[in-house]
């Protein structure tokens, strides 16, 4: 190599005719650092991430159950202390372990039966509703136990019950028939989980009118 112009390094062994190649740019040490350690560093940082999100995916417990969210059902007992043209009946002093999933209110006085259902999912992790209404009893009774024959009867908390069963469901039912409406209490919880629901109930009492104060 020669040295020509004081501010020009020529390569000496380029052929002649070629045309010349453009001097590389040069790249500052603070740039070299940037691109090399910073993509290195984010590089490694995400690999750590990754390594920790698969740690945590093995180390959690899997479940196939669905999850339901557990409902306040209280506003709909108190929907059925104006709509509903019987005496309701509510569970009180349930165990913990009872968690209501499920409660709608249905129908309109005057025009058509008022029905309350009311589901739980209990301790045993099987399933267990309430359901009642003023409609029929034998046909809100076949409706919600699918069978029109009863398979035997249980004494709860004094009161006499009906039982039915449909094997193909794994469904137990207990009904009671009272003179202004009709209790059923239904499932695939057992027949001892099925009483402890339906020995729970109690009548609610409506709230008295308000009488006019005169003036």
């Amino acid at each position: 190599m020669s040295v020509g112009d004081p501010e020009t390094v020529t390569d000496q062994s380029t052929r002649p005719g070629a045309t010349p190649q453009p001097a590389p740019t040069p790249v500052s040490p603070a740039m070299y650092k940037r691109l090399t350690t910073g993509i290195g560093g984010f590089s490694m940082a995400m690999l750590a991430c990754l390594a920790m999100v698969g740690v945590i995916v093995l180390i959690t417990p899997s479940s196939d159950k669905e999850t339901l969210p557990t409902v306040d059902y209280a506003p709909h007992t108190r929907v059925l202390l104006i709509a509903a043209p019987y005496t309701s009946y509510v569970p009180s002093g349930l165990p913990a372990r009872w968690r209501p999933t499920s409660s709608r209110v249905t129908g309109e006085r005057g025009k058509e039966p008022i029905a309350w259902h009311l589901g739980f999912v209990t301790p045993t992790d099987e399933y267990a509703a309430l359901e009642q209404s003023d409609e029929r009893p034998d046909v809100f009774i076949g409706r919600m136990t699918n069978r029109n024959q009863r398979v035997g009867t249980q004494q709860i908390a004094g009161a006499s019950w009906d039982r039915y069963f449909r094997e193909d469901k794994r469904q137990r039912s207990l009904a009671r028939r009272l003179p202004d409406v009709t209790l059923v209490v239904t499932g695939t919880a057992s027949y001892e989980e099925l009483a402890v629901l339906a020995g729970s109930l109690r009548p609610q009492k409506a709230s008295p009118t308000p009488r006019p104060t005169s003036t």
